[in-house]
């Protein structure tokens, strides 16, 4: 499955990578493509494995904001 978020309080392309990195080592998650530009991450995770909540939970860890994007 993929979702985007709409990510708020990222300061660099360097934030970018650290979501990337912290969701990417989550069991279940398949890819995560960050973008600083646009503002939103793209997840394609395995929803058996790793809910959404828990994605937004990890951004949040990092320091971000996260929101489902439509």
């Amino acid at each position: 499955m993929k979702k985007k978020f709409k990510i708020t309080d990222m300061h660099c392309s360097s934030c970018a990578l650290t979501i990337d990195m912290g969701l990417e080592e989550l069991d279940g998650v398949k890819q995560s493509k960050t973008s600083y530009a646009k503002c939103e991450c793209e997840v394609e995770f395995d929803p058996i494995k790793i809910k959404e909540k828990d994605l937004i939970e990890i951004i949040k860890k990092a320091g971000y904001t996260a929101t489902p994007s439509t």
